[in-house]
């Protein structure tokens, strides 16, 4: 059994699994699946934090999942096929607890006919020639999860004829002729048919547990042999490949964070929330369409032997329209514990009484070499270790306060959360830990004295998470310095990894909560001054999964405090306000965040008229490219042509880059603070 105390595995299986062998074959469950379902069904009921009762409304709930997971669009199955299937609302209960899943599977291979019977209509309608018109005053709806089933196949042929229009009008759009755009589509419809025709019945059994684990929990998951597998790899940090992780998001796969120190990480290309429709190797001319491809295939695209190069068609987070894509090269690579260790240095910031020095700790994760520390080593690498190495060094340098950077930090080892925070304070409580019997455990630290009492800042952003959480939450509850960014990511769970007979569980088993009782489960922790954030808390965070457990919290714990940060919020925060209105950069992540934000709620749907797409598709633009240009100008840099330059344009003003504006910021609140504080100390002392 294994604890997990980090963001969590990237390869759910969700969304569209394309699969099946040719001429409809008949998916039948095998004994093995049978047994490991009563094994998954009595796991959640027994061993679950929350309780969990299979009853007849689970059942609807499961019933609900199951047919968001094959149809989530609703493309697909018809209201027939829903009614035809109407039992399992009320039997999917008995029927896991009982591993008699052959209604289940039966419910898959009506989906599998419709999906592939579809995929051959498609293709029947390029082989017709049509002639595409573009001229019409016809939308195409994106979001359809809400939408009624469908109640004749003639309904169906209408959307699929709308969309089909606008994978075309997508391709002309991208400059290609229309012989060519017949032959992409036919080569992606063709891949798409090709992989349904391999589906195997280990796939529909992941498929359905997906459903039935998702409605108590996201973090909760059967993992399949080959999953598993894919997991140890991910783990261990040996896997080869660019760094990202994955997760699906209806037809498509996106982005949900970058591994520090991996090579997308390190290549600066890529960013959470970015889709990507297509997979290419440095070896081969034409790239792979991975529009409706299942997540783990995708995967195995994007992996490969250290040294090679991926290529990689990303339609950017920003983007409102999936035809503004662009393609990147990322040279794949290991990610070892040196990529992923604290590193320190000193930022020198120009203040009104001269230049100031401020040491920033950079923590990607929370790591600990577990293999010296169980042989006794005395000198096993660890995150603690590493971070007091570097407060004793930036020290000596001078630093008049230290900022620890946990942005983009998923979590890691909880020992290390624990014995970190103990570096800030002398002693005491740091996170408690809830089971599913009501016992709380109380986590601390146990060691005299202190590395460094001076003025501390945590900078967060939201992917900040579980780890991090329980570090920036203690840090905050002690008032032992000040938390700034943005909200972070919520996920206050603990998962154990227990096997099966087939696979092997991963399950919510406990929860955190911070020592004045509050839990960082779906609220995560709230900075005292907030940033900007272009990372959609509604696409990326614990609020934005389905399911997701709620906020609560437990009896606060006896704790000393160090300081009172809040007795000068709104002074910094004056000052703070004041500031940026002459920091360009961060002014643009204020208006883009804004930006992003209103885009998103605009589009609701996509023009079928192609002069009228592509009026609304430059008029997006335009506002994105003006507000980059705008701070361009505030910095003296030269305007950019196009908006998707910005994204590898390299970055021409060294003294203040966009992605260190946050880092310069809070070195000076933490200065403010400093003084403010301070001078407090010596009027009571008065």
């Amino acid at each position: 059994m294994s604890l997990f105390v980090s963001l969590g595995r990237s390869l759910v299986l969700v969304g569209l699994l394309v699969v099946a062998t040719p001429a409809f074959a008949q998916f039948q469950p095998t004994d093995t699946q049978r047994q490991a379902a009563v094994e998954i069904a009595e796991s959640l009921r027994y061993g679950h934090y929350t309780d969990v009762d299979m009853d007849d409304d689970w059942s609807a709930r499961v019933f609900a999942r199951y047919l968001d997971v094959l149809d989530g669009q609703r493309a697909y199955l018809m209201r027939s096929d829903i009614e035809a299937f109407r039992d399992l609302e009320t039997t999917l209960d008995d029927a896991i607890l009982d591993g008699q899943l052959d209604r289940v599977y039966a419910l898959f291979q009506r989906y599998h006919e419709r999906t592939e019977s579809r995929l051959e209509w498609l293709l029947a309608r390029l082989d017709q020639d049509m002639d595409f018109d573009f001229t019409g005053e016809e939308r195409l709806e994106l979001d359809r999860e809400d939408v009624p089933w469908a109640t004749s196949e003639s309904q169906l042929d209408e959307l699929w004829r709308k969309r089909l229009e606008n994978a075309a009008l997508s391709q002309v759009l991208g400059s290609q002729d229309e012989a060519q755009v017949i032959t992409n589509l036919r080569q992606r419809y063709e891949g798409q048919l090709s992989r349904i025709r391999q589906t195997e019945v280990e796939d529909v059994f992941g498929l359905f547990m997906a459903a039935v684990t998702g409605t108590i929990d996201p973090h909760s998951e059967y993992l399949s042999p080959r999953q598993g597998e894919s997991f140890d790899i991910q783990m261990r940090l040996s896997l080869e490949g660019i760094g990202a992780l994955l997760q699906s998001d209806g037809e498509y796969v996106k982005i949900t964070s970058l591994v520090p120190g991996g090579p997308a990480e390190r290549a600066g290309v890529l960013e959470p929330a970015d889709r990507i429709i297509a997979v290419g190797q440095e070896d081969e001319d034409e790239m792979v369409n991975v529009v409706g491809m299942r997540l783990d295939n995708v995967v195995d695209l994007i992996r490969g032997p250290k040294g090679s190069v991926v290529r990689l068609d990303i339609v950017p987070a920003q983007a409102v329209d999936m035809t503004r894509s662009q393609v990147f090269e990322i040279t794949r690579d290991t990610v070892n514990l040196e990529d992923q260790a604290a590193q320190g240095e000193v930022i020198e910031v120009e203040r009104a009484d001269g230049i100031r020095r401020i040491g920033v700790i950079k923590i990607p994760t929370f790591y600990v070499d577990f293999d010296a520390w169980q042989a006794g080593e005395e000198d096993f690498r660890s995150t603690t270790r590493d971070v007091a190495r570097e407060i004793d060094r930036l020290e000596e340098e001078g630093i008049e306060g230290i900022v620890l950077d946990l942005r983009n930090n998923g979590g890691g080892a909880l020992q290390e959360a624990n014995s970190l925070i103990g570096l800030f304070i002398d002693r005491g409580p740091t996170v408690q830990v809830r089971d599913a019997r009501g016992r709380i455990n109380l986590y601390g630290d146990t060691e005299t004295g202190t590395e460094y009492d001076g003025p501390l800042a945590v900078l967060v952003n939201r992917l900040s998470a579980s780890a991090s959480e329980i570090v920036a939450g203690a840090i905050q509850d002690y008032g032992r310095g000040l938390v700034l960014g943005s909200s972070t990511f919520g996920k206050g769970t603990v998962q154990t990894l227990n096997d099966l007979n087939h696979g092997q569980m991963k399950l919510t088993r406990a929860k955190f909560y911070r020592i004045s009782g509050d839990s960082t489960q779906h609220r995560g922790v709230e900075p005292d001054i907030l940033f900007p954030s272009l990372v959609d808390p509604n696409l990326i965070g614990e609020s934005s999964l389905d399911n997701a457990l709620e906020w609560d919290t437990v009896r606060a714990v006896q704790y000393r405090q160090y300081g009172e940060p809040w007795r000068y919020l709104e002074a910094l925060k004056d000052s703070h306000r004041k500031r940026i209105d002459t920091l360009p950069n961060f002014r643009y992540l204020e208006r883009q965040a804004e930006l992003n934000r209103r885009m998103r709620e605009q589009q609701t749907s996509v023009s079928l008229n192609l002069e009228q797409r592509q009026r609304e598709v430059e008029q997006q633009e335009a506002e994105q490219l003006a507000l980059e240009n705008q701070r361009r100008r505030s910095l003296g840099l030269d305007p950019l042509e196009e908006w998707l330059d910005a994204r590898d344009e390299e970055p021409e003003d060294a003294a203040n880059p966009l992605d260190r504006v946050q880092v310069n910021e809070s070195a000076n609140i933490l200065l403010d603070y400093s003084g403010l504080d301070n001078r407090y100390q010596l009027a009571e002392r008065r």
